[in-house]
């Protein structure tokens, strides 16, 4: 008998008023490797393991997402530099989080065109 514990996630969903307009924004903007479209609006790309999926709303008006999806970098600073300098609205400045024992958790904010949140994340030691 399998084990379907839920632990690891294969796919994110994020919903955007037009999938052409966002999906060009996470290539061109953010730099993420498209994989494929699909009719009717869809548009998927690669996150590591995880896929990142762009959709139209499935069923009334469109509203951004509630979740935050965290992008791991190795530096925060030029990350967010480098998406100011693409176009990319900043909303939130790098800043330290909090002090863990091993590192410290500095985080920055950023919205795509529709006004999803989404961040960068650094464990620096």
């Amino acid at each position: 008998m399998s084990d379907n514990t839920l632990s690891q996630i294969g796919q994110i969903a994020i919903t955007v008023r037009d999938v052409e307009a966002a999906a060009d924004f996470y290539e061109h903007k953010l730099g993420m490797q498209l994989l494929f479209k699909a009719p009717p609006g869809l548009a998927f790309f690669a996150n590591g393991s995880v896929r990142l999926m762009l959709s139209s709303p499935e069923v009334g008006e469109f509203s951004p997402a509630s979740s935050i999806v965290y992008y791991k970098v190795d530096d925060i600073d030029t990350g967010t530099n480098q998406l100011r300098e693409r176009g990319v609205r900043i909303t939130s400045e790098p800043r330290m989080i909090t002090k863990m024992p091993d590192h410290e958790l500095w985080m920055a904010f950023f919205e795509d065109l529709d006004g999803n949140p989404l961040a960068l994340m650094e464990e620096r030691r």
